[in-house]
């Protein structure tokens, strides 16, 4: 009885999550020029951190349609920190993808936003041998 009271109140409605999640502009890409059905490959991404209180968490890649492929960097971001400060650091990741159709891919890979608000991307074609 006790430890099921116990466990009852180890958790307090009023904790709060002390970050949240964030896109990361991509600044540049290291892929092949074409790819080989059925082979892996190692897609290296740069991407830019602001603050000493972002953190690289790693990649959102989501199937838009059968050959295109959207592609952000996810980062959290600490919220209860007010020692964070800017920095430029440009670092290097990358993500594992497998070619599994014989037709050209098209890559989206999310650069920030631009003075509009409006997402920008880098788009990158490559061609299935």
């Amino acid at each position: 009885m006790l430890s099921a009271l116990l466990t009852l109140t180890g958790c307090s409605l009023e904790d709060q999550e002390n970050f949240y999640f964030v896109a990361l502009p991509i600044t540049s890409i290291e892929m092949p020029v074409a790819f080989e059905l059925n082979k892996t490959y190692d897609i290296k991404v740069k991407f830019q951190r602001s603050s000493d209180c972002a953190f690289f968490e790693g990649f959102d890649v989501i199937k838009e349609d059968t050959m295109v492929r959207n592609v952000s960097v996810i980062g959290s971001l600490l919220t209860d920190n007010d020692n964070c400060k800017e920095i430029s650091q440009e670092i290097e990741e990358s993500f594992r993808f497998i070619v599994l159709y014989n037709e050209t891919y098209l890559f989206k890979f999310y650069q920030g936003k631009d003075e509009n608000n409006e997402s920008q991307y880098l788009e990158i074609e490559v061609p299935v041998n």
